[in-house]
């Protein structure tokens, strides 16, 4: 991976939002309002005189869960990457999100545990921080502060498709149930997330329909809410994670997750493969947390406030917006819509927040909008790519594992390079922070194939032995 890559991805999440300028748009269309959504809202609010949402969940003021977002009963935690933008465009956003009830786990002063087998990572001593709070929560407080940006609105309503001029998207049709509407639109953002109509759309418009790669990630998550009676220290852990080797975890445990969230709750999260369901009952869920690191069994002890959630996905997706013949311009695509990974690794939000950034970078840079958004799309496959390196990465070499297939050499040669790395991660704080860069999206995982950095790894790993 050359070092133009790295720096290019490095620009984006040091980035700064624009200076305020003209916009040169009059209206712009965001179908679907999820947190994707909202963010690219909040973009197209520099360079718009009005941007629309157009979603089709009916939005409660307060933080609840919604149809179109099945998973939002699940641990859900702001990477530093992710809460970093955030902060940026909704300034004071951070301290609103704490004075109701979120909180914010320093990673640098040892209040998030990662764990790998049992065996608790270094500390890096870095400036990372994490938010952690129920994603209806986030989401609501996300919303609320978009809309209250001069010219952004929200209507409730299903989109149906799209209009062109000159090879340019001028309209978006979409019904609120009573009648169809059509909404004249100078730009529009795709944020329908996974289960996007986008690619159909446009392809029965006489357009290039993106290619869709598909990596099987059969992954099932049973979570729960337990009362919290912690009045957190600077000593304490309120974020947790452990990963487990396939085999390794009690009951079938491949990943665990615990984070203090708002209304003095813990939010916890078992995640199994294949056909291990592990946390069936609230005692099974318990047993599980007890043999894996007291910091579970602390966050399952306090009275059930949730029922167990589950929830199962049988893959991850990526579409591919690179390279197509024919695209119409004015149209650019966000989030899930996409690429929807294996959402154990917390990359969900931040890339989301990660392409708004592609999204600022592309309007700033004064673009010709009667040719497709093709520099967008090249500057966005750089975070879909860096995402993916991880998510897919893991969940390959975890199936090849458990299938007993033995990857080409090149593939064995990138596991080895990561294995050493996460192996010195226990004991080399240095190591650690490298390691946590990559995870919490703050830096390409090219990164991680730095000679010197893996020199560091081998020599940590041989000091163990």
């Amino acid at each position: 991976m050359s070092d133009s890559v790295i720096s290019a991805f490095d620009g984006l999440v040091a980035a700064a939002p624009p200076a305020a300028s003209t916009p040169k748009l009059d209206t712009a269309c965001v179908i679907g309002g999820s947190i994707a959504g909202l963010l690219a809202a909040r973009v197209l609010s520099d360079h718009a005189r009005r941007v629309v949402i157009i979603e089709r969940d009916e939005l409660p003021a307060t933080g609840q869960s919604r149809p179109s977002v099945p998973q939002d009963h699940q641990v859900h935690t702001l990477l530093p990457a992710g809460h970093r933008w955030v902060e940026r465009w909704l300034p004071g956003f951070t301290q609103e999100a704490l004075d109701m009830g979120a909180v914010l786990a320093d990673a640098g002063a040892g209040r998030v545990l990662t764990a790998f087998d049992g065996h608790p990572q270094a500390p890096s001593h870095a400036d990372h921080h994490l938010l952690t709070c129920s994603r209806p929560f986030l989401e609501a407080r996300i919303r609320a502060r978009v809309l209250a940006r001069p010219g952004v609105s929200l209507v409730r309503g299903r989109a149906t498709g799209l209009s062109y001029r000159d090879g340019a998207v001028s309209a978006v049709s979409y019904t609120d149930g009573t009648a169809e509407h059509t909404l004249a639109a100078d730009f529009v953002v795709d944020a329908m997330g996974r289960g996007s109509r986008l690619s159909e759309w446009i392809s029965q418009d006489g357009y290039d329909k993106p290619a869709l790669e598909r990596l099987e990630s059969p992954i099932n998550y049973a979570t729960a809410l337990f009362e919290r009676d912690v009045q957190f220290t600077d000593l304490d852990v309120p974020c947790a994670l452990a990963l487990c080797s396939p085999g390794a975890g009690p009951d079938g445990v491949s990943v665990a997750a615990a984070n203090a969230v708002e209304d003095k709750q813990w939010l916890v999260m078992l995640m199994g493969y294949g056909d291990d369901r592990p946390g069936r009952t609230i005692d099974d869920f318990r047993a599980a947390c007890a043999a894996l690191l007291p910091v579970f069994a602390q966050a399952t002890a306090g009275a059930v406030t949730r029922d167990i959630v589950t929830y199962h996905q049988a893959e991850s997706r990526r579409r591919h917006f690179t390279g197509l013949g024919r695209f119409p311009a004015r149209l650019v695509v966000v989030g899930d819509a996409v690429a929807s990974f294996n959402p154990v690794y917390g990359q969900g939000m931040s890339s989301a927040a990660l392409h708004g950034s592609c999204l600022s970078a592309y309007l700033a840079g004064d673009p010709d909008l009667t040719r497709p958004a093709t520099d967008f799309f090249a500057l966005q496959q750089l975070v879909v790519d860096a995402a993916w390196a991880v998510s897919a990465g893991g969940d390959s070499a975890r199936l090849d594992a458990l299938a007993g297939v033995e990857p080409p050499e090149d593939v064995r040669r990138q596991r080895w390079a990561l294995q050493q790395v996460i192996g010195a991660s226990i004991v080399d704080g240095s190591v650690a922070c490298s390691f946590n860069d990559v995870s919490y999206m703050l830096r390409h995982p090219a990164t991680l194939a730095d000679p010197a950095l893996l020199e560091r790894a081998v020599a940590a790993n041989q000091n163990l032995e």
